[in-house]
This record gives structure tokens, C-alpha cells and sequence, in this order.
């Protein structure tokens, strides 16, 4: 019984699966790849509304599969593997945590990883982040026991972990625990040690890094069998090294980017941040959390200086960031409250804040934004009225105990799952699923025009193209490009979005 706090954050990521249709580009793009790969009869090669898609290896897709396969194709399994990565990243942190250090801190550091708002978030998308922060977690914290303990079973923890990561997302997966280990020993004038690691001083000390060669390279071999250089090239240059030089789809920021990201996406917990920074003497004198420092310093600078930027990239520094927030020995009720106040405060306000930027949308956007008050009801006004009361009542009569802080992060994930996630979701995305459901029962080819929402494929289960569509097809687009689709039959309307069916040639 003693332990059920803990309990309850394992099964934190599998609440609101469901409950917010699949959101684009992200999602849909998963997801429509996952589909594919049954329309196609393809589970080898990734290929997105008819296009190969070398974005990311294979993993996550094969788990995808394997969910549908056997819940069928629903939001919930498309994000199940994402949920079950991220319990296992709960687990593992408590683990090491409880280990190098104690049950309390263990369990703080469980309670980050499960409500802070921007991970929890992640831990309920259907793409790869979450089962990547699993392995860059696992890698990490193996590669601090090999280096407290030097028993090599650690290192081969770490390099099946790195293998695993690498098959879900690539180079990242391997360049951030090396990045950690290296500046660790390089703070501490230990270079060898460096080396030991990541090659070994004998040819036993090899198993590691042959393990890694034995998982993460026979689906690169099948692939470079099946399509040349084209998925090499697509991959590990456009989208590795590309992706880092310039700014991809839009994705781009200034360097400051993640100085804002980083504490938004801690609340409710930014607290821990805050009296972080006022200890930074502390925590590089504490091998472990200089060690976590040197972790979390390398991601944040690494990424700060790439052309693409997206919050999610600053994650991949939390599993050494978490172990600095832990080793703070006391947050007072300022730390502790004040942040997450005007987060929910924030949060309260934000359909009066979106009403008000309404009138300076683009005409599609605004038809868009006409249902707002059914998706920012009187539920989501109560709920984020309630949790700004409580912070506010903790802040003036409260205390900061573990107790409460406990309640405070496992309320807001709640509040982020089952209410903002589906309020945001069903805004945006609510036409393009059920233009996506109806398009599942016509027999007449599909395309997308002036739209890049990849779920419409998800929700059709049908092959679907992008591009202007033909005489007979049905096209999913927005109200402003009706125009350019003369005499087109528009099936389906809903807020700006429309699927038309156009005209069959004469004669045919």
C-alpha cells in the first residue's frame, strides 16, 4: 500500500488517451505513416500520402502497428505506445533515483516526469518523443552506474538503450549520453574514462558496442537494400543534419528559445528550477547532479543553436535535468506555488484571451474559431478556476509539503489530459476528423489541396494524396480555396474546412 503514489503516476500516462483527436502535422504524420504501412502491405519502409517518409526509423511505427493490429485503429492505440514509453520512463527514474539517492526524492522525480505540463503532453502523442526520452533516460542514468559502479553489465544496459533510440529517432539518440558521459569526464580530468566507456581497453570490453551493431543496424541494412542511398540520404542529411543547419516546416526561434520553453513546461513544478538556479554552486559541487547539469547544459545549448527548433527537443536533456530539481532539499510556498497560480490563472483566462485575438485571424482560421465557446466551456472555466484557487489558497495558508505538491502535479495532469488537451484538440482538429470518417465510406480516390492535415488519411483508412484533385475525386481543403476547384460538390462543411467532390469529366 505504501506504495501507491507511485502507482497512480505509472497509470497518469494512459488517462485521456482518446479523449482529443489525433493533432497535425505530428501526429497525423505518425499515424498516416502507420496506415500506410497496412494499405501498402509494407512494414519495412515508411511512406507518408504516397511519398517515402525518411524522417525517422522504424520503431515507433512497428509499435503502432502492433497496437492496431490489436485495438484497431483509434486514437487510443495510436497513442498506447507512446503511454506505455511513458510509464516505463516513470519506472526508470524511480528506480535510479531510489537508488542513488532515497524513496522520497525517487518519488519527486517520478512526479515530474508524469505531470510536468509540457512532458505529459508527449506522453500522450502518438509520435516517437516519448519512447525516445525513455531510451535517452535509460542510457543516461546506466552510463552514471557504469561510471559510480564500473560493472559492465551497465554498459550494456546503455548501448542496447542508445541501439533502441537510434532505431527510434537516430544520431540523438547516441550523441546525448555520449555528450554527458564526455563533459563529465572532462570536468574531472578523466579522458581514459571517457574512452573506457565508449570503446573499452580490452576486446571483452567490445560486447557493449557489438550489442549496439546487432540491434540498431539490420533494418538500415534492409533499407539501404530496398532504397539505395535515397533513405540515407533523406534521413541523415536532410533530416539530421539539414534539420540542425536550417529551419524545417516552419520550426524556427531565436536562441532564447528553450529559456522560456524549459519553465513553462515544468509547471507545476517550475519551483524546482527556480531554487535550482539559486544553488548552482550546490549542484556542481554534487558529482551526481553535475553530472545531470552537464546533461541538461549540452541539450539546451546543442538545440539552441539549431535552425529547427521545437519544444520537444529540450526534453531530451530532462533525464539529467530531473536529477538536478531532485537534489534541491527544499522548496518554499512561493517556489512552490506562485508559478503554477499564474499558469492556471493564465489557463482560466485563455478563452476570453482567444476570443479576443479572434478578430485579427485569417478568414480560414476564423471560421475555425467560430465554435469556441463549445470547446472552452463552462467544464474547462470550472476546472482551471478550481486549480487556480487551490494554488492561490496553498500559496497564502499552505505549506509546501511533499504531500501537497504531490496533489498539485497529479491535479494538473488530470486537468491537462482530460480537459485542455481535448479543448484544444476538438477545436482544431474536429472537422478533419469527421471529414476524415466520412471520406472512409466513398470509393472515389482522395487528396488533400491547400491542407497538410496527414490524420485525414488516419481517420479515411485510405490512400490519400497531396495534390489538386482530379475530375470525380474528393478533396479535403479550406473555404478560401474553393474557388480554384470550379464546379466542385461540397460534401462536408464544417468551420472552414470542406470536402467537395468534383466534377466527372464529360463524356465519362
Amino acid at each position: 500500500m505504501r506504495h501507491w503514489p507511485l502507482g497512480l503516476l505509472l497509470l497518469l500516462p494512459f488517462v485521456g488517451l482518446g479523449g482529443a483527436p489525433l493533432f497535425d502535422l505530428d501526429e497525423g504524420a505518425f499515424t498516416a505513416a502507420t496506415t500506410e504501412m497496412f494499405l501498402r502491405g509494407d512494414f519495412w519502409s515508411t511512406y507518408l500520402l504516397g511519398e517515402p517518409r525518411t524522417d525517422k526509423p522504424i520503431l515507433i511505427y512497428w509499435l503502432q502497428a502492433v497496437s492496431i493490429m490489436a485495438l484497431g485503429p483509434t486514437e487510443w492505440a495510436f497513442r498506447l505506445p507512446s503511454a506505455l514509453a511513458g510509464s516505463a520512463w516513470v519506472a526508470i527514474t524511480w528506480l535510479f533515483v531510489a537508488r542513488v539517492a532515497d524513496p522520497g526524492r525517487a518519488l519527486l522525480a517520478a512526479l515530474i516526469v508524469a505531470t510536468a505540463a509540457g512532458v505529459s503532453v508527449i506522453l500522450r502523442a502518438a509520435t516517437a518523443d516519448a519512447l525516445l526520452n525513455l531510451w535517452l533516460a535509460s542510457a543516461g542514468y546506466a552510463a552514471w552506474l557504469w561510471l559510480a559502479e564500473g560493472r559492465i553489465v551497465w554498459r550494456y544496459v546503455g548501448f542496447a538503450a542508445m541501439a533502441l533510440g537510434f532505431l527510434t529517432k537516430g544520431p540523438v539518440a547516441v550523441v546525448v549520453p555520449a555528450a554527458a558521459v564526455f563533459f563529465w569526464c572532462a570536468s574531472r580530468g578523466e579522458w581514459r574514462q571517457f574512452w573506457r566507456w565508449g570503446i573499452g581497453d580490452n576486446i571483452r570490453a567490445l560486447g557493449p558496442v557489438l550489442l549496439f551493431v546487432v540491434l540498431a543496424s539490420p533494418w538500415f541494412i534492409v533499407q539501404y537494400l530496398r532504397e539505395g542511398m535515397v533513405f540515407f540520404e533523406g534521413f541523415f542529411l536532410k533530416h539530421n543534419l539539414q534539420r540542425y543547419d536550417s529551419a524545417m516546416e516552419g520550426h524556427h526561434g531565436q536562441y532564447f528559445y528553450y529559456l522560456w520553453v524549459v519553465p513553462l513546461s515544468l509547471l507545476p513544478h517550475t519551483g524546482w528550477l527556480l531554487a535550482a538556479l539559486m544553488r548552482l554552486r550546490q549542484v556542481w559541487g554534487d558529482p551526481l547532479q553535475r553530472f545531470g547539469l552537464l546533461w541538461f547544459l549540452f541539450v539546451l545549448i546543442f538545440f539552441s543553436f539549431s535552425g529547427t527548433k521545437l519544444p520537444h527537443y529540450v526534453y531530451y536533456g530532462y533525464g539529467g535535468l530531473i536529477l538536478i530539481l531532485v537534489g534541491q532539499t527544499h522548496l518554499n510556498r512561493w517556489a512552490a506555488f506562485l508559478p503554477a497560480l499564474l499558469g492556471f490563472a493564465f489557463l482560466l483566462a485563455l478563452p476570453w484571451l482567444l476570443a479576443a485575438a479572434t478578430p485579427n485571424l485569417r478568414p480560414d482560421d476564423l471560421l475555425l474559431a467560430a465554435d469556441l465557446g463549445a470547446h472552452f466551456d463552462t467544464t474547462f472555466i470550472a476546472v482551471f478556476a478550481l486549480l487556480t484557487l487551490l494554488n492561490l489558497i496553498w500559496l497564502v495558508w499552505g505549506r509546501s509539503t511533499q504531500r501537497v505538491i504531490y496533489w498539485q502535479g497529479v491535479t494538473a495532469a488530470l486537468a491537462f489530459a482530460l480537459v485542455l488537451l481535448p479543448a484544444i484538440g476538438g477545436l482544431l482538429q474536429d472537422p478533419i476528423r469527421q471529414a476524415g470518417k466520412i471520406a472512409a465510406g466513398m470509393s472515389a480516390p482522395l487528396t488533400l489541396y491547400g491542407v497538410n492535415t496527414p490524420s485525414f488519411q488516419t481517420y479515411a483508412g485510405r490512400m490519400v494524396a497531396r495534390r489538386a484533385p482530379q475530375a470525380g475525386e474528393v478533396a479535403l481543403t479550406r473555404a478560401s480555396r474553393l474557388a480554384d476547384l470550379p464546379g466542385a460538390e461540397v460534401i462536408f462543411r464544417e468551420r472552414g474546412y470542406l470536402l467537395v467532390r468534383m466534377p466527372v469529366a464529360a463524356g465519362r
